[in-house]
């Protein structure tokens, strides 16, 4: 790992993060280790426990990853061979790849100015093959639930809310993944949330799916002796149950102090005509995974940070459907003009938790000195 300099800004840190709770995380992992109960422990029981409390729902199931949590929620639904699925052509690639490892097709719509999937646009995408829609709530920047449901209801189409980037995100007022049948949301160690590994969860009010869950995470099993489907081995570790146990203390703060520092960017930045800097509507909570500015010369821009110590990321440089892989679902460019100009445009700042106002000060001002003086 690169070494930082007192001078440096770096897009994330988990150094710091970990520094500060690493006598609780140890207490925690040696817990686990005195008890030896490594697979489906106590504390895979109590995560999901408070998880589910977390998002308003009745049950929450700890899975291996994100991923995995999407392709088990579109499996318990049935969805599979000569199906078609709504969702964003943006996002990472595991929310394309979730439907396409099952055998159905995404069918992709362009994106508003908050980054998520233009709800005035998903009702010409539905056909008679439509089996659901994936609305991501990206950068965790709820998406627009009410329209979704509404029309969701209309076709009789499923709901399943990506929330990998949006613990704790709400609309208007409710946190989401509780809006569809099931919500899905990622630990991966670059979330709000994050475990030292990977790690998922599926969230859901219903009570036929939560069993179904449990069952596709423990290879099909019902018991040790009697397996009742194929599936595939997607437990979350007992020892990431104990440093998410852990951090689950924090995220309020960390959530809470993410806002902050987009307010500060939001008010520094909002004079500078040659960027463009997400705004929150009255009826969404943002949580911020990441802060992304629309900005003339990124390219530019980002290296004339980077020379200054200043990190920053890019998601995600290329939409799905111009990827290698995304070229076989027959989108040319073109398709999603919004999705494609954004894709030359956006640059996420730093914004976690741990930020001074000194740092994000130099950010800021850097940033006008490159617009200014270059």
């Amino acid at each position: 790992m690169q070494q930082l300099t007192i001078n440096q800004i770096p897009f994330v840190n988990l150094k710091t993060q970990h520094a500060a709770l690493k006598s609780e995380l140890l207490a925690a992992i040696g817990e686990v280790l005195d008890d030896c109960n490594f697979i489906l422990g106590e504390q895979v029981a109590e995560f999901e426990r408070q998880f589910a409390q977390l998002c308003g729902v009745s049950y929450a199931v700890g899975v291996n990853s994100g991923t995995d949590a999407l392709i088990f929620a579109l499996k318990a639904l049935g969805i599979g061979s000569g199906d078609e699925v709504i969702t964003a052509p943006n996002s990472f690639v595991a929310s394309a790849s979730c439907i396409r490892v099952l055998g159905a097709k995404p069918v992709f719509v362009d994106v508003g100015d908050d980054y998520n999937i233009d709800v005035s646009q998903i009702a010409a995408a539905i056909t008679p093959k439509t089996k659901a829609i994936i609305p991501v709530h990206l950068t965790g920047r709820p998406c627009e639930m009410e329209p979704i449901l509404a029309l969701a209801q209309e076709k009789r189409i499923a709901v399943v809310e990506d929330a990998a980037q949006a613990v704790l995100a709400e609309y208007q007022n409710q946190p989401v993944g509780s809006f569809g049948i099931v919500g899905c949301f990622s630990l991966h160690p670059l979330k709000i949330l994050n475990g030292c590994g990977d790690g998922g969860v599926l969230v859901t009010n219903d009570p036929q799916l939560y069993e179904q869950f449990k069952i596709m995470r423990n290879i099909g099993l019902r018991t040790r002796d009697d397996c009742v489907l194929w599936s595939h081995n997607s437990r979350l570790d007992t020892l990431q149950a104990a440093i998410l146990l852990v951090k689950l203390r924090y995220v309020q703060e960390w959530t809470q102090q993410r806002r902050q520092n987009a307010r500060y960017y939001q008010t520094q930045l909002a004079g500078i005509p040659q960027i463009k800097i997400p705004l929150e509507r009255e009826w969404e909570k943002s949580v911020y995974s990441n802060f992304i500015i629309q900005a003339e010369r990124r390219d530019e821009l980002r290296q004339f940070l980077s020379d200054r110590g200043i990190g920053t990321a890019i998601h995600y440089p290329v939409p799905i459907h111009l990827s290698t892989v995304g070229k076989e679902l027959g989108y040319p460019e073109g398709s999603f003009p919004v999705t494609e100009m954004q894709a030359q445009r956006i640059l996420s700042l730093p914004i976690y938790q741990g930020l001074t106002v000194e740092e994000l000060h130099r950010v800021c001002e850097n940033i006008k000195l490159f617009y200014r003086y270059s």
